[in-house]
């Protein structure tokens, strides 16, 4: 299935919906420090961190170290982001692609 990528998540109710998710999907879901949360906020639980036990969730230190940690294929690796020149519509998504979201209100770095 996808990797989905958190990059410094900032809201714990979104993390919690996305957890779950990954839980129903059978996704991988990786959490790109810093985030704006702890994990035993009480939304994030409430949201979704009870699914948690059934979707793999990695934590990594920044950007550099899942890359290091992961080593993603950059030809399977999607940015999704509201700046996006090609509509996600456009792309044959394959099992195993990375699936990369930025922090809710700054977006991924340039």
């Amino acid at each position: 299935m996808f990797h989905i990528v958190l990059v410094e998540p900032e809201i714990p109710p979104n993390t919690g919906n996305v957890i779950r998710l990954a839980a129903n999907t059978g996704c991988s879901l990786h959490l790109v420090e810093p985030l704006g949360f702890s994990l035993d906020d009480k939304q994030l639980r409430r949201a979704g961190l009870d699914y948690h036990e059934y979707a793999p969730l990695h934590r990594h230190a920044g950007w550099s170290e899942l890359l290091h940690t992961m080593q993603p294929d950059p030809q399977r690796m999607f940015a999704l982001t509201t700046h996006g020149t090609r509509s996600p519509y456009a792309v044959a998504f394959q099992p195993g692609d990375w699936l990369v979201f930025g922090a809710e209100t700054r977006g991924l770095a340039p």
